[in-house]
């Protein structure tokens, strides 16, 4: 834990990549406003109640590259992408949230190998995946959305 000073929002308290506001007396937890990608509806539903209890925003989740392509302006803070989805891989849309400065994570059955060079940086979790894998990848991503 370390406590941060943010010219916008005053002192902040950092656990394990999350952030936290101390607020009149409380703490308020900033929980991620997070897009999935993933045309397995037995794993969207999943990875959607792992990110759901953990206090995160589900702000939709989809299952094709067509329904991907037309909420990329949507407002959230990162995304969770199945390569292999309706309509072909999502590599395509991974290169337009890195263009929009939106992080996201791989979560596929696919191999890192298999990402075209530009994106083999990019955050990778292999399925079958733990609940814990998902959290902390999603809180990895918090760290670079703070505007401090």
């Amino acid at each position: 834990m370390r406590l941060r000073a943010c010219p916008h929002s005053g002192p902040m308290i950092e656990t394990f990549g999350r952030v936290a506001i101390p607020s009149k007396g409380r703490v308020l937890e900033l929980g991620m406003r997070i897009l999935i990608l993933e045309d397995d509806p037995w794993i969207a539903t999943d990875l959607q109640a792992i990110l759901e209890s953990d206090g995160h925003e589900i702000v939709d989740s989809l299952s094709s590259l067509d329904e991907a392509y037309l909420h990329l302006d949507d407002e959230f803070d990162c995304a969770l992408l199945d390569i292999d989805v309706i309509g072909g891989k999502s590599f395509g849309v991974a290169e337009a949230l890195a263009a929009r400065r939106i992080p996201f994570v791989f979560v596929s059955a696919s191999q890192p190998s298999d990402l075209p060079r530009t994106l083999r940086q990019a955050a990778f979790v292999a399925k079958p995946f733990e609940e814990q894998t998902i959290l902390q990848s999603v809180d990895h991503l918090s760290l670079g959305r703070l505007p401090c």
